[in-house]
Protein backbone atom coordinates (compact mmCIF):
# COMPACT_ATOMS: atom_id res chain seq x y z
CA UNK A 1 0.00 0.00 0.00
CA UNK A 2 1.40 3.22 -0.80
CA UNK A 3 1.74 6.37 1.53
CA UNK A 4 -0.22 8.18 -0.37
CA UNK A 5 -3.26 5.54 -0.35
CA UNK A 6 -2.87 5.25 3.25
CA UNK A 7 -2.88 8.87 3.78
CA UNK A 8 -6.23 8.69 2.02
CA UNK A 9 -7.65 6.12 4.21
CA UNK A 10 -6.44 7.53 7.76
CA UNK A 11 -8.49 11.03 6.43
CA UNK A 12 -11.56 9.27 5.25
CA UNK A 13 -11.97 7.41 8.04
CA UNK A 14 -11.13 10.08 10.95
CA UNK A 15 -13.64 12.88 8.96
CA UNK A 16 -16.26 10.09 8.58
CA UNK A 17 -16.19 9.21 12.00
CA UNK A 18 -16.20 12.92 12.77
CA UNK A 19 -19.75 13.34 11.04
CA UNK A 20 -21.20 10.49 13.17
CA UNK A 21 -20.16 11.63 16.25
CA UNK A 22 -21.10 15.21 15.45
CA UNK A 23 -24.88 14.14 13.85
CA UNK A 24 -25.13 11.72 16.77
CA UNK A 25 -26.88 9.06 14.60
CA UNK A 26 -24.60 6.29 16.04
CA UNK A 27 -23.64 6.16 19.30
CA UNK A 28 -20.47 8.09 19.45
CA UNK A 29 -18.18 5.12 21.67
CA UNK A 30 -19.45 2.88 19.25
CA UNK A 31 -18.39 4.91 15.94
CA UNK A 32 -15.14 5.75 17.75
CA UNK A 33 -14.31 1.98 18.39
CA UNK A 34 -15.23 0.98 15.12
CA UNK A 35 -13.17 3.77 13.21
CA UNK A 36 -9.56 2.69 15.36
CA UNK A 37 -10.47 -0.62 14.51
CA UNK A 38 -10.55 0.14 11.07
CA UNK A 39 -7.68 1.46 10.95
CA UNK A 40 -5.90 -1.57 12.43
CA UNK A 41 -8.03 -3.80 10.10
CA UNK A 42 -7.00 -1.90 6.86
CA UNK A 43 -3.16 -2.04 8.18
CA UNK A 44 -3.03 1.77 7.91
CA UNK A 45 -1.61 1.44 11.48
CA UNK A 46 -0.35 -1.99 13.66
CA UNK A 47 -2.20 -3.23 16.76
CA UNK A 48 0.81 -2.17 19.10
CA UNK A 49 1.43 1.13 17.35
CA UNK A 50 -2.55 1.53 18.06
CA UNK A 51 -1.86 0.48 22.22
CA UNK A 52 1.16 2.71 21.89
CA UNK A 53 -1.32 5.99 20.70
CA UNK A 54 -4.27 5.39 24.03
CA UNK A 55 -2.76 7.71 26.51
CA UNK A 56 -3.53 5.41 29.90
CA UNK A 57 -2.33 8.85 31.70
CA UNK A 58 -5.54 10.22 30.94
CA UNK A 59 -7.87 6.81 31.04
CA UNK A 60 -6.07 6.31 34.80
CA UNK A 61 -7.23 9.73 36.03
CA UNK A 62 -11.27 9.66 34.59
CA UNK A 63 -11.42 6.15 36.22
CA UNK A 64 -9.60 7.04 39.46
CA UNK A 65 -11.92 10.31 39.60
CA UNK A 66 -15.14 8.95 38.87
CA UNK A 67 -14.27 6.11 41.56
CA UNK A 68 -13.98 8.39 44.22
CA UNK A 69 -17.09 10.77 42.89
CA UNK A 70 -19.50 8.09 42.87
CA UNK A 71 -18.75 7.04 46.40
CA UNK A 72 -18.49 10.59 47.75
CA UNK A 73 -22.36 11.01 46.07
CA UNK A 74 -23.33 8.20 47.91
CA UNK A 75 -23.16 10.48 51.34
CA UNK A 76 -25.41 13.04 49.96
CA UNK A 77 -23.47 15.86 50.79
CA UNK A 78 -24.12 17.66 47.92
CA UNK A 79 -27.92 18.00 48.24
CA UNK A 80 -26.75 19.19 52.15
CA UNK A 81 -24.62 21.90 50.12
CA UNK A 82 -27.04 23.53 47.42
CA UNK A 83 -29.81 23.58 50.77
CA UNK A 84 -27.69 25.29 53.05
CA UNK A 85 -27.09 27.60 49.93
CA UNK A 86 -30.31 28.03 49.27
CA UNK A 87 -31.32 28.75 52.48
CA UNK A 88 -28.21 31.17 53.21
CA UNK A 89 -29.75 33.32 50.40
CA UNK A 90 -33.09 33.61 52.66
CA UNK A 91 -34.81 32.30 49.89
CA UNK A 92 -33.69 35.21 47.40
CA UNK A 93 -34.10 33.95 43.69
CA UNK A 94 -31.13 35.93 42.49
CA UNK A 95 -28.97 35.30 45.90
CA UNK A 96 -29.08 31.65 45.37
CA UNK A 97 -28.18 32.04 41.65
CA UNK A 98 -25.05 33.37 42.66
CA UNK A 99 -24.36 31.11 45.34
CA UNK A 100 -25.14 27.96 43.50
CA UNK A 101 -23.72 29.39 40.62
CA UNK A 102 -20.22 29.74 43.09
CA UNK A 103 -20.52 26.27 44.39
CA UNK A 104 -21.00 24.56 40.89
CA UNK A 105 -17.51 26.52 39.37
CA UNK A 106 -15.55 25.61 42.77
CA UNK A 107 -16.80 21.96 42.58
CA UNK A 108 -16.28 21.51 38.89
CA UNK A 109 -12.52 22.65 39.36
CA UNK A 110 -12.24 20.15 42.27
CA UNK A 111 -14.16 17.13 40.58
CA UNK A 112 -15.71 17.41 37.15
CA UNK A 113 -18.09 19.60 35.72
CA UNK A 114 -20.24 16.57 34.31
CA UNK A 115 -20.74 14.98 37.54
CA UNK A 116 -20.80 18.67 39.28
CA UNK A 117 -23.94 18.73 37.43
CA UNK A 118 -25.18 15.76 37.78
CA UNK A 119 -25.60 16.50 41.68
CA UNK A 120 -26.65 20.07 41.63
CA UNK A 121 -29.27 20.24 39.41
CA UNK A 122 -31.80 17.56 40.92
CA UNK A 123 -31.36 19.46 44.00
CA UNK A 124 -32.06 23.00 41.92
CA UNK A 125 -34.85 21.51 40.56
CA UNK A 126 -36.11 20.72 43.85
CA UNK A 127 -35.53 24.52 45.25
CA UNK A 128 -36.93 26.31 42.30
CA UNK A 129 -40.11 23.85 42.16
CA UNK A 130 -40.90 24.92 45.89
CA UNK A 131 -40.42 28.75 44.58
CA UNK A 132 -42.82 28.11 41.80
CA UNK A 133 -40.24 29.88 39.56
CA UNK A 134 -38.81 28.95 36.20
CA UNK A 135 -35.74 26.93 36.10
CA UNK A 136 -34.02 28.27 33.12
CA UNK A 137 -32.53 31.11 35.26
CA UNK A 138 -30.92 28.80 37.89
CA UNK A 139 -29.69 26.52 35.56
CA UNK A 140 -28.07 28.43 33.15
CA UNK A 141 -26.08 30.17 34.92
CA UNK A 142 -24.86 26.55 36.42
CA UNK A 143 -23.78 25.07 33.44
CA UNK A 144 -21.85 28.58 32.54
CA UNK A 145 -20.19 28.12 36.09
CA UNK A 146 -19.37 24.38 35.64
CA UNK A 147 -17.51 25.17 32.27
CA UNK A 148 -16.02 28.18 33.46
CA UNK A 149 -14.88 26.27 36.79
CA UNK A 150 -13.51 23.05 35.04
CA UNK A 151 -11.59 25.24 33.06
CA UNK A 152 -9.80 26.02 36.51
CA UNK A 153 -7.83 22.62 36.84
CA UNK A 154 -6.33 19.84 35.08
CA UNK A 155 -8.89 17.52 36.75
CA UNK A 156 -11.86 19.87 35.72
CA UNK A 157 -12.77 19.47 32.13
CA UNK A 158 -11.07 16.41 30.15
CA UNK A 159 -9.42 18.65 28.04
CA UNK A 160 -7.27 19.53 30.41
CA UNK A 161 -6.72 16.14 31.69
CA UNK A 162 -5.72 15.20 27.97
CA UNK A 163 -3.60 18.05 27.73
CA UNK A 164 -1.73 17.65 31.17
CA UNK A 165 -1.27 13.70 30.33
CA UNK A 166 0.13 15.34 26.79
CA UNK A 167 2.75 17.89 28.36
CA UNK A 168 3.04 17.01 31.71
CA UNK A 169 1.72 19.82 33.07
CA UNK A 170 0.60 19.57 36.49
CA UNK A 171 -2.18 20.51 39.07
CA UNK A 172 -0.22 23.31 40.14
CA UNK A 173 0.49 24.71 36.92
CA UNK A 174 -3.30 24.85 35.91
CA UNK A 175 -4.10 26.30 39.05
CA UNK A 176 -1.43 29.34 38.75
CA UNK A 177 -1.98 29.82 34.85
CA UNK A 178 -5.70 29.46 34.38
CA UNK A 179 -7.08 29.92 37.83
CA UNK A 180 -6.75 33.84 37.77
CA UNK A 181 -8.48 34.26 34.57
CA UNK A 182 -11.42 31.99 35.18
CA UNK A 183 -11.70 33.98 38.88
CA UNK A 184 -12.33 37.07 36.58
CA UNK A 185 -14.52 35.05 33.64
CA UNK A 186 -16.48 34.07 36.42
CA UNK A 187 -17.31 37.31 38.01
CA UNK A 188 -18.25 38.82 34.52
CA UNK A 189 -20.44 36.18 33.76
CA UNK A 190 -22.25 37.07 36.91
CA UNK A 191 -22.35 40.56 36.33
CA UNK A 192 -24.49 39.93 33.01
CA UNK A 193 -26.43 37.09 34.49
CA UNK A 194 -26.97 39.88 37.20
CA UNK A 195 -28.24 42.08 33.77
CA UNK A 196 -30.39 39.21 32.38
CA UNK A 197 -32.20 38.05 34.95
CA UNK A 198 -31.49 39.87 38.33
CA UNK A 199 -34.98 41.87 37.82
CA UNK A 200 -37.14 39.18 36.16
CA UNK A 201 -38.03 36.84 39.50
CA UNK A 202 -40.17 37.36 42.19
CA UNK A 203 -41.30 35.15 44.38
CA UNK A 204 -43.44 35.64 47.49
CA UNK A 205 -42.33 35.51 51.34
CA UNK A 206 -44.71 32.45 51.73
CA UNK A 207 -42.90 30.87 49.32
CA UNK A 208 -39.46 31.64 50.42
CA UNK A 209 -40.60 30.42 54.31
CA UNK A 210 -41.78 27.29 52.79
CA UNK A 211 -38.01 26.86 51.51
CA UNK A 212 -36.35 27.70 55.03
CA UNK A 213 -38.33 25.03 56.41
CA UNK A 214 -36.50 22.41 54.31
CA UNK A 215 -33.38 20.37 56.95
CA UNK A 216 -30.35 19.73 54.58
CA UNK A 217 -29.16 17.52 57.50
CA UNK A 218 -31.81 14.81 56.22
CA UNK A 219 -29.75 14.93 53.11
CA UNK A 220 -26.63 13.37 54.48
CA UNK A 221 -27.32 9.36 54.14
CA UNK A 222 -23.70 8.00 55.77
CA UNK A 223 -21.84 10.29 58.14
CA UNK A 224 -19.31 7.52 58.46
CA UNK A 225 -19.12 7.28 54.48
CA UNK A 226 -18.68 11.31 54.34
CA UNK A 227 -16.10 11.35 56.76
CA UNK A 228 -14.56 8.52 54.70
CA UNK A 229 -15.05 10.44 51.55
CA UNK A 230 -13.91 13.55 52.73
CA UNK A 231 -10.27 12.15 54.33
CA UNK A 232 -9.29 10.39 51.11
CA UNK A 233 -10.57 13.30 48.65
CA UNK A 234 -8.03 15.76 50.93
CA UNK A 235 -5.90 13.52 50.45
CA UNK A 236 -5.92 13.00 47.15
CA UNK A 237 -5.85 16.76 45.96
CA UNK A 238 -2.81 17.05 48.26
CA UNK A 239 -1.59 13.84 45.59
CA UNK A 240 -2.31 16.52 43.21
CA UNK A 241 -0.80 19.86 44.09
CA UNK A 242 2.76 17.73 45.10
CA UNK A 243 2.50 14.97 42.31
CA UNK A 244 5.26 16.55 40.07
CA UNK A 245 7.70 17.04 43.01
CA UNK A 246 6.79 13.28 44.05
CA UNK A 247 7.64 12.50 40.56
CA UNK A 248 4.06 10.37 40.43
CA UNK A 249 1.42 10.69 37.20
CA UNK A 250 -1.84 12.18 38.12
CA UNK A 251 -3.23 9.15 37.21
CA UNK A 252 -1.60 7.51 40.11
CA UNK A 253 -2.76 10.07 42.19
CA UNK A 254 -6.14 9.39 41.24
CA UNK A 255 -5.92 5.33 41.17
CA UNK A 256 -4.32 5.67 44.80
CA UNK A 257 -7.02 7.67 46.16
CA UNK A 258 -10.31 5.43 44.69
CA UNK A 259 -8.25 1.86 45.75
CA UNK A 260 -7.92 3.60 49.03
CA UNK A 261 -11.60 4.51 49.47
CA UNK A 262 -12.87 1.21 48.29
CA UNK A 263 -11.04 -0.51 50.65
CA UNK A 264 -12.10 2.11 53.71
CA UNK A 265 -15.38 2.28 52.68
CA UNK A 266 -16.01 -2.00 52.34
CA UNK A 267 -18.09 -1.27 49.61
CA UNK A 268 -18.60 -3.54 47.28
CA UNK A 269 -16.43 -2.72 43.91
CA UNK A 270 -18.71 -4.29 41.40
CA UNK A 271 -21.52 -1.90 42.44
CA UNK A 272 -18.77 1.17 42.37
CA UNK A 273 -16.95 0.05 39.42
CA UNK A 274 -20.46 -0.14 37.66
CA UNK A 275 -21.03 3.49 37.47
CA UNK A 276 -17.82 4.33 36.23
CA UNK A 277 -18.73 5.71 32.44
CA UNK A 278 -16.89 3.12 30.64
CA UNK A 279 -18.32 4.41 27.78
CA UNK A 280 -16.60 7.47 27.96
CA UNK A 281 -13.22 6.12 28.68
CA UNK A 282 -13.72 3.61 25.88
CA UNK A 283 -14.93 6.73 23.53
CA UNK A 284 -10.76 8.09 24.36
CA UNK A 285 -9.26 5.25 23.84
CA UNK A 286 -10.92 5.14 20.47
CA UNK A 287 -10.02 9.05 19.89
CA UNK A 288 -6.65 8.49 21.14
CA UNK A 289 -6.03 5.97 17.95
CA UNK A 290 -7.76 7.91 15.41
CA UNK A 291 -5.44 10.74 15.95
CA UNK A 292 -2.66 7.99 16.29
CA UNK A 293 -3.30 7.10 12.69
CA UNK A 294 -3.40 10.61 11.26
CA UNK A 295 -0.10 11.15 12.95
CA UNK A 296 1.31 7.56 11.31
CA UNK A 297 0.52 9.03 7.99
CA UNK A 298 2.08 12.45 7.88
CA UNK A 299 -1.25 14.70 8.35
CA UNK A 300 -0.88 16.32 11.42
CA UNK A 301 2.84 17.19 10.06
CA UNK A 302 1.34 18.60 6.76
CA UNK A 303 -1.13 21.02 8.93
CA UNK A 304 1.49 21.85 11.16
CA UNK A 305 3.09 23.31 8.29
CA UNK A 306 -0.23 25.05 7.06
CA UNK A 307 -0.51 27.05 10.07
CA UNK A 308 2.70 28.09 10.55
CA UNK A 309 2.77 29.41 6.87
CA UNK A 310 -0.43 31.18 8.12
CA UNK A 311 0.75 32.74 10.85
CA UNK A 312 4.91 33.28 10.13
CA UNK A 313 5.68 31.62 13.35
CA UNK A 314 4.58 34.84 14.91
CA UNK A 315 3.53 33.57 18.45
CA UNK A 316 0.92 36.11 19.29
CA UNK A 317 -0.75 35.17 15.88
CA UNK A 318 -0.96 31.29 16.38
CA UNK A 319 -1.78 31.53 20.21
CA UNK A 320 -4.74 33.82 19.13
CA UNK A 321 -5.69 31.80 16.44
CA UNK A 322 -5.39 28.59 18.48
CA UNK A 323 -7.81 30.32 21.18
CA UNK A 324 -10.36 31.34 18.93
CA UNK A 325 -10.23 28.06 16.43
CA UNK A 326 -10.84 26.17 19.80
CA UNK A 327 -13.30 28.35 21.28
CA UNK A 328 -15.76 28.43 17.80
CA UNK A 329 -15.19 24.55 17.38
CA UNK A 330 -15.71 23.54 20.72
CA UNK A 331 -19.08 25.23 20.60
CA UNK A 332 -20.68 23.13 18.23
CA UNK A 333 -18.52 20.01 18.00
CA UNK A 334 -17.46 18.32 20.98
CA UNK A 335 -14.41 19.23 22.95
CA UNK A 336 -12.70 15.90 23.23
CA UNK A 337 -12.12 14.89 20.15
CA UNK A 338 -11.16 18.24 18.59
CA UNK A 339 -8.42 18.81 21.86
CA UNK A 340 -7.16 14.73 20.67
CA UNK A 341 -6.62 16.19 17.24
CA UNK A 342 -4.98 19.72 18.30
CA UNK A 343 -2.74 18.13 21.09
CA UNK A 344 -0.12 16.72 18.38
CA UNK A 345 -0.63 19.44 16.14
CA UNK A 346 0.63 21.97 18.68
CA UNK A 347 3.74 19.50 19.04
CA UNK A 348 4.48 19.50 15.77
CA UNK A 349 4.28 23.16 16.12
CA UNK A 350 7.09 23.46 18.65
CA UNK A 351 9.11 21.27 17.07
CA UNK A 352 9.05 22.72 13.53
CA UNK A 353 8.83 26.78 14.12
CA UNK A 354 11.32 26.36 17.76
CA UNK A 355 8.81 29.20 18.98
CA UNK A 356 8.03 28.93 23.05
CA UNK A 357 4.72 26.52 22.64
CA UNK A 358 3.53 26.98 26.72
CA UNK A 359 1.52 29.97 25.56
CA UNK A 360 -0.47 27.45 22.70
CA UNK A 361 -1.36 24.91 25.64
CA UNK A 362 -3.28 27.42 27.40
CA UNK A 363 -4.56 29.18 24.94
CA UNK A 364 -6.03 25.49 24.01
CA UNK A 365 -7.48 24.82 27.05
CA UNK A 366 -9.42 28.11 27.47
CA UNK A 367 -10.80 28.13 24.19
CA UNK A 368 -11.52 24.26 24.18
CA UNK A 369 -13.27 24.70 27.60
CA UNK A 370 -14.83 27.84 27.79
CA UNK A 371 -16.11 26.95 23.83
CA UNK A 372 -18.72 24.82 25.68
CA UNK A 373 -20.61 27.49 26.44
CA UNK A 374 -21.42 28.82 23.26
CA UNK A 375 -24.32 26.40 22.89
CA UNK A 376 -25.88 23.41 23.79
CA UNK A 377 -24.18 20.80 22.33
CA UNK A 378 -20.82 22.66 22.89
CA UNK A 379 -20.18 20.50 26.45
CA UNK A 380 -21.63 17.33 28.22
CA UNK A 381 -22.66 19.07 30.91
CA UNK A 382 -24.85 21.65 28.48
CA UNK A 383 -26.42 18.32 27.19
CA UNK A 384 -27.06 17.06 30.69
CA UNK A 385 -29.21 19.58 32.28
CA UNK A 386 -31.29 19.71 28.81
CA UNK A 387 -31.64 16.16 29.67
CA UNK A 388 -33.48 17.12 33.20
CA UNK A 389 -35.50 19.84 31.66
CA UNK A 390 -36.98 17.03 29.33
CA UNK A 391 -38.81 16.19 32.40
CA UNK A 392 -40.12 19.38 33.44
CA UNK A 393 -42.40 21.96 31.83
CA UNK A 394 -39.52 24.12 31.28
CA UNK A 395 -37.60 23.23 27.84
CA UNK A 396 -34.09 24.27 27.10
CA UNK A 397 -33.90 25.07 23.49
CA UNK A 398 -31.21 25.09 21.83
CA UNK A 399 -31.89 28.72 20.58
CA UNK A 400 -32.91 29.63 24.20
CA UNK A 401 -28.91 28.66 25.34
CA UNK A 402 -27.47 30.14 22.54
CA UNK A 403 -29.25 33.69 23.26
CA UNK A 404 -27.23 33.72 26.43
CA UNK A 405 -24.31 31.48 26.10
CA UNK A 406 -22.69 32.47 23.26
CA UNK A 407 -22.47 36.06 23.62
CA UNK A 408 -21.11 34.89 27.30
CA UNK A 409 -18.74 32.56 25.66
CA UNK A 410 -17.63 35.48 23.19
CA UNK A 411 -17.14 37.97 26.19
CA UNK A 412 -15.00 35.17 27.86
CA UNK A 413 -12.87 34.50 24.65
CA UNK A 414 -12.30 38.56 24.69
CA UNK A 415 -11.01 38.49 28.64
CA UNK A 416 -8.63 35.62 27.61
CA UNK A 417 -7.40 36.81 24.53
CA UNK A 418 -6.27 40.29 26.78
CA UNK A 419 -4.65 37.58 29.09
CA UNK A 420 -3.18 35.73 26.87
CA UNK A 421 -1.70 38.92 25.35
CA UNK A 422 -0.42 40.84 28.42
CA UNK A 423 0.74 37.44 30.42
CA UNK A 424 2.48 35.08 27.87
CA UNK A 425 3.08 36.79 24.34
Amino acid sequence: MTLDTGVYIAVSIFILTYIFIISEKINRTSIALFGASLLIGLRIISQEYAFDTIDFNTIGLLVGMMVIVSIVKKTGIFQYVAIKAAKSAKGDPFKIILILSIITAVSSALLDNVTTVLLIVPVTLVITETLKTNPLPFLIPEILAANIGGTATLIGDPPNIMIGSATNLGFMDFVLNLGPIVVIILIATLFIIKFIYGNSMDVSQELKDKLMKFDENKSIRDYKLLKQSLFVLALTMIGFITHQYLGLESATVALIGASLLLIISKLDPEDILLEVEWSTIFFFAGLFVLVGGLEKVGVIEFLAKEVLNLTKGNLMLTTLMILWVSALASAFIDNIPFVATMIPLIKSIGSMSGIAIGPLWWALALGACLGGNGSLVGASANVIVAGFLQKTDHKLSFVKFLKVGFPIMIVSVIISSIYLVLFYV
